[in-house]
């Protein structure tokens, strides 16, 4: 093994989809956007439908027509960015339903796939995507009349279960839906943990499916082993790495593993994080480098060929937290260049 290894565990996948659907009494779809968070869209999405997800979305329409290649006909592909210029026959040929965000793209649809499902995504507050209420106020019955089988709207704070926002964008969102007799839906993962108010007739996790927050109860779903290049002694007051930023403060063994920022292991990655020995935490020194990384492993009697740095015990989240940012990033920087290993 000369490159660093990813397992996707795909029992525990599809075992988190189970678990935030249990959660609902509404339908429980499955967002597999950016080729499955990372984790590679066509096992991904089998390994979902087989959990008894029947509903997909996925964020441009490119996306939707590999999700139909490893699903097959029958479940709904939606797409979040809408019609845009250029997908007609990327809709059309995949059987997409697209999430249509504006007047404009009202027009195009209906002008180009009359008779093609679609859906309307209404902005509630976030103001990113979606049809303002002004707007909606005249476009409402046009697009009614058409018959859409999904309106939804998106919540920008739900990872945060006492914003205000989140109550403003409920309220929001009632008002400008209430009555309409199209199913609804507002909550991805954090908006599902909100609580049945939030739940409406549809609710579409992305994130807690792979392991992340703010799914505290989701299984692990991959591990990450660096193959070990090499191991040298230090001496104390040896530096380790680029700039100097470590200095041994004993005698120290520093293994050299193969990954880096080229792999989604972000250079901000600071203290704090560890690689592990047969389970045992070795704590990562110096910076993060294209390529490298370096492990203090002193204490380790025997070290193995690999470390593990993301296990059940270390995740994604908290190699973002190190980093300064968030799973979801991390999830999706993982680079083309692990070898991957697809587990039930």
């Amino acid at each position: 093994m000369s490159t660093a290894r990813l397992t996707i565990d795909l029992t525990a996948l599809a075992d988190n989809w189970r678990a935030l659907d249990a959660k609902t009494g509404v339908e429980t779809a499955a967002v597999v956007k950016a080729d499955a968070y990372g984790l590679g869209v066509e096992p991904a999405a089998k390994a979902l439908a087989g959990a008894g997800a029947c509903t997909f979305f996925v964020a441009v329409a490119e996306e939707g027509a590999a999700v139909r290649r490893a699903v097959g006909p029958g479940p709904m592909i939606g797409v979040f960015s809408g019609h845009m210029q250029g997908d007609t026959e990327l809709l059309r040929d995949h059987d997409l339903v697209p999430m249509l965000n504006s007047g404009e793209q009202l027009l195009r649809h209906f002008e180009a796939l009359p008779d093609h499902r679609f859906g309307i995504q209404l902005d509630s507050g976030m103001n990113r995507l979606g049809i303002e209420p002004v707007d909606w106020i005249a476009l409402r019955d046009i697009a009614l009349g058409k018959k859409p089988v999904l309106i939804m709207s998106h919540l920008a704070c739900a990872d945060e279960p006492d914003h205000r926002m989140n109550q403003r964008q409920l309220r929001n969102f009632k008002e400008i839906t209430d009555g309409i007799q199209v199913p609804r839906s507002l909550a991805a993962t954090g908006g599902l943990l909100l609580g049945p108010e939030y739940h409406f007739d549809l609710c579409r996790p992305g994130v807690g499916l792979y392991g992340g927050l703010p799914f505290t109860e989701a299984r692990p779903v991959i591990t990450v082993d660096l193959p070990v290049i090499q191991v040298r002694d230090v001496a104390a007051g040896e530096t380790v790495g680029y700039g100097n930023t470590w200095t041994a403060r004993r005698a120290s063994r520093i293994a050299t593993v193969s990954a880096g920022y080229a792999d989604g292991l972000q250079r901000a990655i600071g203290g704090g994080i560890d690689a592990f020995a047969n389970g045992q935490p070795c704590p990562m020194v110096g910076r993060v480098s294209m390529d490298l990384i370096t492990v203090d492993v002193t204490d380790v009697q025997d070290i193995p060929d690999s470390l593990r740095i993301l296990n059940g015990h270390q995740t994604v989240d908290d190699l973002a937290e190190a980093a300064g940012t968030i799973g979801y990033e991390i999830l999706t920087s993982l680079g083309a260049r692990y070898a991957r290993d697809y587990v039930a």
